[in-house]
């Protein structure tokens, strides 16, 4: 009669094991812009192209020059973007050797009182760094002992201060000085994407149904009606 082999009960923990830690560390390598495969990519100027990338198509090395690295202007404020707000952002349309870097930048201005409306950026972290005035600035998050409810992760700024914001998270920045404050914002994608939370669900097209609205806010269909008013 032949006697079975033992299971290895050390191999039946590590297998498993082994196999979850590989698929969490390849979900994170995956979790932001892929590294490029050579020095740089500078983005070419070809509106006839039809190759599609995760970035633009390249430009002849031969043809790259300094000025494909660099712009101006973010000494001045940028474009309205909210009540009170302006935005003037860096990304690889004002500098084509950005392209496939992973990094775009913002500088954003703040009226006393005013807020940049709740938000995320579903494939970005944001690192604010404040060079005037004061603003609050804080991200939601599950709270770790208790998954069931939502924690608030929120502080003020003054100049020279500096504040992360974890990728994906809903968050937001308000000026709550007395004074006009500005703010250089970094993000660690090429397309961070922008999810505003107000706008996108009572001004989007189709929109949804005031019935689903006034039971996920719970409150009534006339409340659900006047808010989407604002974004019509």
């Amino acid at each position: 009669m032949i006697t079975p082999p033992k299971k290895n009960k050390t191999m039946a923990f590590l297998l498993p094991t082994t196999l979850a830690i590989t698929g969490l560390v390849f979900s994170f390598a995956h979790a932001f812009d892929p590294s490029p495969l050579q020095d740089f990519c500078v983005a070419a100027n070809d509106p006839k192209s039809t190759v599609f990338v995760n970035g633009r198509v390249c430009k002849d090395p031969k043809l790259v020059t300094p000025d494909d690295f660099s712009t101006s202007g973010l000494n001045v404020s940028g474009d309205p973007a909210g009540v009170g707000v302006t935005l003037k952002s860096v990304g690889v349309d004002r500098i084509a050797g950005l392209n496939t870097l992973g990094i775009v930048m913002a500088r954003v201005d703040y009226e006393s009182g005013s807020p940049a409306t709740p938000h995320s950026h579903p494939r970005s972290s944001e690192l604010i760094l404040v060079l005037e005035g004061t603003l609050e600035t804080g991200f939601i998050t599950a709270d770790p002992s208790n998954p069931t409810k939502n924690r608030l992760y929120a502080k003020t700024l003054n100049a020279g201060d500096v504040f992360v914001i974890p990728p994906g998270l809903l968050h937001y920045q308000a000026n709550v000085g007395k004074v006009k404050a500005v703010s250089f914002n970094s993000l660690n994608s090429q397309n961070p994407g922008l999810v505003t939370a107000t706008s996108q669900l009572f001004g989007s097209a189709p929109a949804i149904s005031d019935d689903i609205l006034s039971k996920a806010f719970r409150v009534d269909k006339e409340t659900i009606e006047l808010i989407r008013s604002k974004f019509a």
